[in-house]
């Protein structure tokens, strides 16, 4: 009987080995071609480290007549420099669930646990202290690892009537977010009231994330905030609300925050940005360049 035991104890790990074999032969981590798709232009390379027992990716990154190199390890989707490795704890994945559906999640409808999470989520120790999104992937494709470097690639131009400064490189997507917005306009009068109401877009800022120590896509030109002249008394942002009221601001009814129409969100969406009124933490206002995430949410 021991024999057997043993034997089988032979054939387990030897159909572990050979696993672990394929698994390092494979052509590349299960989620890259997530950001090919969404990156066509930037050449994506994977290697298996056998070492390390992970992906070191490497990307070429058009610039100019030239181009840019960066190399980065997959590190569960975290993608991260080999000197951050030790630190993987301290990032989430860049191929977080992002909701596409048009239906927002109710507050009227939130556990006691989901409540008692957003509030954790969103307390000043856990923005500060907690993990966070790693922006190695987006300094490498945006060249945004200094404000200098960065600066080099803005361009200055108009969306919906209203002069911004964004990123050269989502210039093409936003300018395809803005024909559609206004030619949907044209026969849509709650656009049409939409683009009347707005005061002004804010994009490039470079500045950290309120309460952490994390570069907002501000920073990067790649986010922007769409706001109108008016809120109509309703709330925008989960902030706000918190200084207002820091117990409850998770339970803010849908009805009391101010909102872009649907159709706005949703072209936005189709040109591969996403929109902060579907974070826990949300920013109605907020628009993020985010083509991943999108391709992500509908494969």
């Amino acid at each position: 009987m021991k024999f057997v035991n043993k034997i089988k104890l032979v054939l387990v790990i030897l159909v572990l080995a050979f696993a672990q074999t394929l698994f390092s032969l494979s052509s590349e981590p299960v989620g890259l071609n997530i950001f090919k798709r969404a990156y066509p232009d930037i050449t994506f390379k994977s290697e298996y480290d056998g070492n390390l027992k992970d992906w070191k990716i490497t990307m070429t990154i058009p610039q100019g007549n030239g181009s840019r190199t960066a190399v980065l390890y997959w590190c569960n989707g975290s993608m991260v420099p080999y000197e951050e490795l030790k630190n993987k704890d301290k990032y989430w994945t860049l191929l977080y669930s992002y909701n596409s559906k048009e239906d927002l999640a109710d507050p009227a409808d939130f556990t006691s646990e989901q409540i008692s999470a957003m509030k954790n989520f969103g307390s000043d120790d856990n923005r500060k202290n907690g993990a966070g999104t790693p922006m190695f992937f987006f300094d490498a494709i945006y060249d945004s690892s200094t404000r200098a470097s960065l600066e080099k690639h803005l361009v200055y131009t108009k969306f919906l009537g209203k002069a911004i400064t964004i990123h050269e490189r989502i210039k093409a997507p936003l300018l395809r977010v803005e024909e559609r917005i206004n030619k949907l306009a044209e026969t849509d009068k709650e656009v049409k009231d939409f683009l009347a109401g707005l005061s002004k877009n804010e994009a490039y800022y470079w500045r950290l994330i309120a309460g952490t120590n994390r570069k907002s896509f501000h920073s990067l030109g790649i986010a922007i905030d769409v706001q109108p002249k008016y809120y109509g008394g309703k709330d925008v942002y989960w902030s706000w609300a918190k200084d207002r009221d820091p117990e409850n601001w998770m339970l803010t009814p849908l009805s009391k925050r101010w909102m872009p129409p649907k159709s706005v969100i949703k072209i936005f969406e189709d040109e591969g940005f996403i929109w902060g009124g579907k974070w826990a933490i949300w920013d109605n206002m907020h628009f993020e360049y985010h083509p991943e995430l999108i391709l992500n949410s509908r494969s």
